[in-house]
């Protein structure tokens, strides 16, 4: 393989939907024929063991665009969304049914080198996770697994990366402290700038504001919109308020009988809180479950 790449009621719903834009209605999302898939994902089946945790996921992630993955807990979304760059396999012995393509190449061919595939394919998660070093080498931390560059350049980037994190302005003349005496909203950006400075393509976020409060969360969601249009962005979020308002398409996960994990239906965020084809999507958003 060849770099860069791998070697609720009706009201309530249209309520929940406000601030996605000015005029207080959900931004039309480009139809699929005007883009271009960045992460093809069929028939995807993933174990735990010999534990079925989801089955016969068949999904796009389109380039430059926010998608959402709603559910109850215990859908299979964040399991789905480690799959997405083989984070999951260091959570003990797995096995993945299907294929998953990262702009047409197999993540799971033995030849992927594991180290590049993260390196395009980021990931933030759930609780904020900085190293317990100083600010500036949490964000150095991944360019220096690939090569030493001069400190000049290396400046560069981590300026460049806090700035694209919305935290610049608040850590600069701070560079040098521990990162663990950042706040939690701080710190889960600065996790977010450590994955930005390696430049991914695509950024993968499990639950980023979970454990945030709505302040910090509001700041995560201004900056997930000033990304969107430079980087392909998947998130997790129990919040069907946050999901309205960062993206551009959405996927309802749930579970069968067996506890299964399931993508019932997918596609842009106005049809799925607003016209919702499965009856079980729409007793979702208006609140019925989960």
């Amino acid at each position: 393989m060849n770099d860069p790449q791998l070697e609720t009621t009706p009201s309530e719903t249209e309520e929940l939907t406000l601030s996605q834009t000015k005029s207080g209605r959900l931004e039309p999302a480009p139809e699929p024929n005007e883009l271009v898939t960045a992460m093809k994902v069929r028939d995807l089946s993933f174990y735990y063991g010999t534990f079925k945790a989801i089955e016969g996921i068949n999904i796009d992630i389109y380039e430059g665009q926010v998608t959402a993955m709603i559910g109850p807990s215990g859908c299979g979304k964040s399991t789905f969304i480690k799959v997405l760059n083989r984070i999951s396999e260091l959570e003990g012995q797995v096995k993945v049914e299907g294929t998953v393509e990262f702009f047409g190449q197999n993540i799971y061919d033995p030849k992927v080198n594991l180290n590049r595939l993260r390196r395009q394919i980021g990931m933030v998660f759930q609780k904020p996770n900085p190293f317990p070093i100083s600010i500036y080498d949490n964000v150095a931390y991944g360019i220096r697994l690939f090569g030493r560059k001069p400190k000049v350049e290396m400046d560069e980037i981590v300026e460049t990366a806090l700035k694209s994190a919305a935290l610049w302005g608040e850590v600069k003349d701070k560079l040098n402290k521990s990162a663990l005496g950042l706040s939690g909203g701080q710190q889960q950006r600065l996790c977010i700038a450590r994955a930005l400075a390696v430049k991914p393509k695509v950024l993968l976020m499990d639950e980023p504001c979970s454990a945030l409060d709505p302040i910090a969360t509001m700041k995560v969601e201004e900056l997930i919109e000033s990304l969107r249009h430079e980087f392909t962005i998947a998130i997790v979020t129990h919040n069907m308020q946050q999901a309205s308002r960062v993206s551009s398409y959405t996927a309802f996960f749930s579970t069968d009988e067996s506890r299964v994990g399931h993508l019932v239906e997918f596609g842009p965020t106005s049809q799925i809180f607003l016209q919702a084809k499965h009856p079980r999507t729409r007793e979702y958003i208006e609140g019925r479950f989960g």
